[in-house]
Order: C-alpha cells, then structure tokens, then sequence
C-alpha cells in the first residue's frame, strides 16, 4: 500500500532540480558559458582543475548583476530572460528556465563577484549548499566572476556516477569547443589546470574561429557553404569528399546561435554526400543556421540541446541544397582544373611516346641478348632443381610450412595456424577427409564437394569467427606490428580520453596508442591483420561501443571483439589462392565453425539428391 502523501522539503526538491540540470562538470559549464553569452559577454574564461570536480571559474566582461539582484538569481525560476508565457514562442536566449545557477549552488561551494555597467562598486556573494552565507560590497571589475568548488560535496551519490578527472576535462572541453564554434564573435579561453587549451580571437569571423578550434588540417580540409532565403539561412563549412572522417564526431550544428544535436540536420547533410562517399566515411561540418525564433521549440530538453522544428522538411531541404550545391561546385571546377590537366598532359604523352619509342627499339635489342643468357640460365636452373627435387622426397611436411602463407604467420593460412605443425595436420585431415575445393565464387562463397553434397562457404563470416574465437580465448596473445609512422587519429576530447582510460583493453587487442593532444592520439602499434588503412575506422567504432556503456563489461567486449575480427578478416570482394580455401574449408566442414560472431550461417549445404531433383533426375 502507498504511503501518504507529503510536501518534500525545499531542500530535497533543490537536490533532486540540480539532479536534471547538473549532471556533472560540464553542465556546470555549460550553464555559466551561456549565461555569460546571454549577460553580452565579449570576453570569456573557464578556468578548471581535476576535471572540474573541485574547482571552475568562469569570467565574463557582460553587463554584471545589479546588487540588489545577486540574491534573487540563487532562487529557482528566477530569470531576467523571460517575464511572461508569450516569451516562450520565441526564445532567443540560450539560457532562459532560471533553474541553472540554484541548481549548481545546491550541490556545491560557491562564490559569485558581480558588478553591473557603469556601477561604483560590485557585490561578492557566498552560497553552501544552497544557502547564502555571506554577502558583502566589494571593489571588481565590471562583469561576473563564478568561482564553484566541491561539486557534488552534499550528494555522494552522485560522485559514484562520476569518471576520471581526465575524462571530466575532456568533457568540459568539448562543452566549450561547440559554445566557442557557436559564437565567432565572443572571444572564449579555456584552460584545464593553467594549461590553455582553446583561445579563439572574438572578431566575429567564422573561419578563424574554426582554425583556432579545430586546427589547421581540419580547416583546410573544409569548403565554405552559404544559402540564405526569407524562412532558413544556412553558412558555414563542409568537408570535402577526400576529407570525410571515420564518424560523426565532427559535425557541428547551429541553430540560431545555439547548439544542438539533429538527426534531421544530420541525415541532410549525408544525404547530399551519398554518392561521394564510401560505406563507412562521414561529412564533418561547421553549419549555422539561422531561422525565426517561433519556428523552433527549444524548451523540448531539459540541457537544451535538442530542439523540435515547426518543419522538418523546410530546415532539411535547406541543409540539403545548401551542401549539394556547394559539392556541385566544387566538382565543376575540379571538372575544369582536370580538362587543363589532361590537354597538358596529352602534350606531354605525346613527347614521352616518341622518346618511349626510341627506348622500346633499344630494349629490344638488349632484350634479345637477356633472353639468350636466360634461356641458357634457365637450363643449368633445371638440372639443379631435379637434383634438388631427388633430395626432397620424404622431406614430409616442409612445403606446407613455406608455402601458402607467409612463415611468420602475417598471411590468412598463418592467421589461422599460427604454428605450421598445426597447419600441416589440417591440411593432412582435409585431404584423408576427401574434401574437395572447388573453387570460389563471386570473390565469396567457396564452393566445396563433401559427403555427397555441394557446400557453399562464406569465407570472411568463417575467418571472423576464427579471430573471434582467438581474441576471446584466455590464452590469446595478440600479434602487433608496430609502424614505422604512427597513424594519427583525431577524435573529440572525450573520445580521446576514453581511449587512454582504456588502455589496458586496447593493448590487450594488440594497439598501442599515446596521447598526442586533447583531441588527438598516436597509435604506433596495430594487430599484424588489421590493415594500416582501416585503423580509424576501428578505432571509431570500438569508442561507438564504448561510448554505450551499461550492462556486462563481457557483453561489451563481445562487441568489441566481433568489431575487430570483422576488420581482421579476409574482405569479401577479394579473391584468395587455392590453399588457404581449403584452410576454411577444413575448419569449417570439421564442424568447428557454425556461425559468425553476428549469428549468420557459415556454411549452406545443397545435396546432389536437391540437384538430381532439380535437373528431374529423381
């Protein structure tokens, strides 16, 4: 039976607003960024040691809090933004609920310094927990200065559901990266225990403000964008083509100044790039978008970073168009450029054919001398071999420990039998057991006679449940090469500290990767059947399983698994040699392996009784 009903206490319902606004040191951040936006700030500095669970400082040049103020912005629902229900249809501030700093002050220590435009003196306010204990005139520069210590002090709760200060600060600092991209005009420092991470310079233009943010690479790997009507404007930049990323980590949307998380603006943006890019390849993005105020509903998400618009279809298609066009463009002029290159280069053909010609005529000649000599060559090569070859008989197993695969166990037949001895006794079953290779089909399907059947093979769903296998076995000891150049990653911040807070796994995988910055990581180690080329793209995707978090840590290394065998094994579309079909073969038709790691069939069966019929034979 329920008990009765009460009245929480003021100071239990405190708690429990903070618990939806603040859920750790980036939404504090986040709260004051905004406030010192929405107060006409010009110049901004966050300022946060160990990850901002004990310290933040944010500090504004806006138009202050007048004194008799600084009291009433602690209580809830208490705003300056808003004054009555008509100012909810068009919201153009970015904070406006009046829940952020009464909810911040209730779990933690707090000190605000405030002087208004053109007063005489500023105010300095101390809260703990909620409660003002001290509040005093006091001589500051005009603007705001928030000072928040021991965030969650009263709450230990919810300190359990905290990360690492390195993955806090990461947090942070993707927090601030996408407020200071959301306003070129406002000049934003931030710096993780005095270190200064991002400095952009204020002076309202949108590619310097993205080169200070996302570096130079990045920035030049980007075209401009720029469609403007009476109802949506869109300007910014996009990837090109050849700078599309392994996800979606850096696409940036803005809507009216704020930012927001879209799967509309998302699916546009991608849609006007798909047929330019491959499977697995992602648009990056600095969009704004500017529309009316009442045709966007931003009081749709407690944190504000979801919004709903009054069309769909007219923000998408202005996305869409506004990206489409600016690749169509882009491709007339590489259009352009390639019709010059080719007349110069036909030019230059025509030269090299003459002198190709004039070479051809003598390589000829010496041609026709190496023939001789090797003709010669070749004969004495003959009767060394048959005298090699009289030798080897009964040498037993020595041409399967050479041949099909590289020795060191780098190629499939290797990565499959690490050790020959083992390779060589499946090879001898395969052949006792009378199975039969055919051949394959469609760069796929190896075709095998066995048992009075026909059997069709799916060779990468077998070779990925072979890695998978392996990497899940306790005895299994990854083969990593190490590259002579290390492949450079960038990720956002707090990808980048989820990789190195799990290093331990990724060096269990055979990667070993270093930080190389707050967004960017070195790996100089990779598994030896991963190829160099798709490192990104396994990283991408292995921090996508990461980034899920929640239920078993062996559930999610299955994940992680099956995403690392799949790239580890042998690409449907790519033909292999004879032997090592046959090496699939044995494992498969051995009964060893049924399914992949994603439950899909390895192997189907068609009987010659199902072919006899189907010829009517039967």
């Amino acid at each position: 039976m329920l008990s009765r009903i009460i009245q929480l206490e003021s100071h239990i319902a405190d708690l429990i607003a903070a618990g939806e606004v603040v859920e750790r040191p980036a939404s504090v951040v986040k709260e004051l960024l905004e406030n010192s936006i929405d107060a006409g700030a010009k110049i901004i500095t966050v300022e946060i040691s160990a990850g901002g669970m004990t310290f933040i400082r944010v500090t504004d040049n806006g138009s202050g809090i007048a004194s008799d103020d600084a009291k009433t912005a602690f209580l809830r629902h208490a705003t300056s933004k808003l004054r009555g229900a008509d100012d909810l249809e068009a919201i153009g501030s970015l904070g406006f609920r009046g829940e952020a700093l009464a909810a911040i002050a209730a779990v933690s220590h707090i000190q605000m310094l405030t002087r208004q435009q053109g007063a005489s003196e500023g105010v300095s306010l101390t809260l703990e927990a909620g409660t003002v204990t001290n509040i005093s005139p006091v001589g500051c520069p005009e603007g705001t200065t928030i000072i928040v210590r021991d965030l969650f002090f009263n709450t230990p709760a919810r300190l359990k559901f905290m990360k690492s200060d390195r993955a806090e600060a990461s947090a942070v600092a993707s927090t601030v990266l996408r407020c200071a991209l959301s306003r070129p005009d406002v000049s934003i420092r931030y710096l993780k225990d005095s270190q200064t991470i991002y400095h952009t310079p204020g002076d309202s233009r949108m590619d310097s403000c993205i080169y200070s943010l996302l570096g130079r690479e990045f920035f030049g790997g980007l075209t401009p964008i720029k469609s403007v009507d009476e109802a949506v404007s869109v300007e910014g930049y996009a990837s090109l083509p050849d700078a599309a990323r392994g996800n979606r980590g850096y696409q940036f949307f803005f809507i009216n100044g704020r930012s927001i998380r879209s799967l509309t603006l998302q699916t546009a943006l991608e849609r006007a790039y798909a047929n330019t890019l491959p499977g697995g390849r992602f648009p990056a993005c600095v969009l704004y978008i500017t529309t009316r105020l009442g045709d966007v509903d931003v009081n749709v998400h407690p944190a504000k970073t979801e919004v709903k618009f009054a069309s769909e279809k007219q923000i998408f298609d202005a996305v869409y168009y506004a990206a489409l066009s600016q690749l169509g463009v882009r491709n007339e002029e590489l259009g352009v450029r390639g019709r010059e290159r080719d007349i110069q280069l036909g030019v230059r053909n025509e030269e090299l054919g003459v002198r190709g010609r004039e070479r051809d005529i003598q390589l000829g000649i010496r041609n026709e001398e190496l023939g001789v000599r090797g003709r010669e060559r070749d004969v004495q090569l003959g009767i060394r071999n048959e005298e090699l070859g009289v030798r080897n008989v009964g040498a037993g197993r020595a041409p399967f420990a050479h041949e099909g695969g590289d020795p060191q166990g780098r190629g499939l037949s290797g990565a499959i039998f690490p050790q020959n001895d083992k390779f060589a006794e499946q090879i001898h079953e395969y052949h006792v057991n009378n199975i039969r290779v055919i051949g394959e089909v469609f760069q796929l399907y190896i075709v095998v006679e066995y048992g009075g059947s026909c059997w069709f093979i799916d060779k990468h769903a077998a070779h990925e449940r072979i890695h998978f296998d392996a990497l899940k076995s306790k005895q299994y000891e990854p083969m990593p090469q190490t590259l002579l150049t290390p492949v450079i990653c960038r990720h956002s911040a707090e990808e980048t500290a989820m990789f190195l807070d799990n290093s331990e796994l990724f060096e269990k995988l055979g990667f070993s990767i270093e930080p190389f910055g707050e967004e960017t990581i070195a790996v100089r180690q990779i598994p030896s059947n991963i190829e160099i080329g798709d490192t990104e793209s396994i990283l991408s995707e292995i921090s996508d399983e990461l980034k899920l978090g929640g239920g078993a840590r062996a559930v999610q290394e299955d994940s992680i698994f099956s995403k690392l065998a799949c790239k580890a094994a042998i690409k449907a579309g790519k033909s292999s040699e004879i032997r090592e079909l046959e090496v699939l073969a044995a494992r498969v038709m051995s009964g060893e392996l049924t399914h992949c790691p994603h439950g899909r069939p390895v192997a189907f069966e068609l009987t010659k009784n199902a072919l006899d019929k189907s010829f009517k034979r039967l």
